[in-house]
């Protein structure tokens, strides 16, 4: 469906749209690996491409962004402020899609 719709119009736009759409996924993927301590054996291979994925933004906004520190556990705001940054690149791009 979305195929057809980047063929009409677009498809510049749409392909953003659904490239950041997809990495959004990825990020909630790493998200829940992070939340496991020991990730399942047949699971590895997905969590390591997950984090090639997302290491290479993560890290250089982890050296700019310290951790939130609550207590005995630090909170990682750079995956939040890449959502944000997503999120705000995926307005404007989706609000110019015919859809």
């Amino acid at each position: 469906m979305i195929l057809a719709q980047a063929a009409q119009g677009r498809p510049v736009s749409s392909v953003l749209v659904l490239a950041l759409q997809l990495y959004t996924f990825v990020l909630f993927a790493h998200v829940i690996f992070s939340w496991i301590p020991r990730t399942p054996e047949p699971l590895v291979p997905f969590q390591l491409g997950v984090r090639k994925l997302v290491d290479p933004v993560l890290t250089p906004l982890r050296r700019v962004i310290p951790p939130l520190r609550i207590g005995g556990i630090a909170l990682d705001l750079s995956i939040l402020v890449v959502f944000f940054g997503i999120s705000l690149l995926l307005l404007p791009l989706a609000a110019s899609l015919p859809f």
